[in-house]
């Protein structure tokens, strides 16, 4: 019977600990929205079988990647430098390290480094399997 005793005290200290460390954990919402960068409404999730896709993209400073389009819904956070992006049309987005982006889907766009120091972002994609994620003209 002790030792039950003894068991079940530690359980519940154990327990009682790890409340007390859950309630230490902070959430920021760097971004929820149903517009991308621009302005422009997502468009409806592909039907099929869905596939996340996660990229970390560094690009080197002085780079400009093609000029390209998501047919997919995606948005990131760019953890290092300084990344421009550019639409056809000729609208603009700067980032800095720690801001998040929803990317335009099918619109025409690209994004440079013009820092000294590689910009690294990781993106997260909503596509559906067998479908591309990037088109490059």
């Amino acid at each position: 019977m002790k030792i039950v005793t003894t068991t079940m005290m530690i359980l519940l200290v154990s327990l009682a600990c790890n409340v007390q460390a859950a309630e230490h954990v902070q959430v920021d919402v760097l971004v929820k929205t149903s517009t991308s960068w621009n302005g422009s409404r997502l468009p409806a999730y592909e039907k099929g079988e869905p596939e996340i896709t996660i990229q970390r993209i560094t690009i080197p400073p002085k780079v400009q990647l093609p000029l390209h389009k998501h047919p997919v819904i995606n948005a990131g956070v760019l953890l290092k430098g300084k990344l421009t992006v550019v639409t056809k049309t000729g609208e603009i987005l700067h980032l800095k390290a720690g801001d998040p982006i929803v990317e335009i889907v099918n619109q025409w766009h690209y994004g440079k480094n013009e820092g000294s120091e590689p910009a690294e972002i990781i993106v997260f994609y909503a596509g559906a399997v067998g479908e591309p994620i990037t088109i490059k003209k």
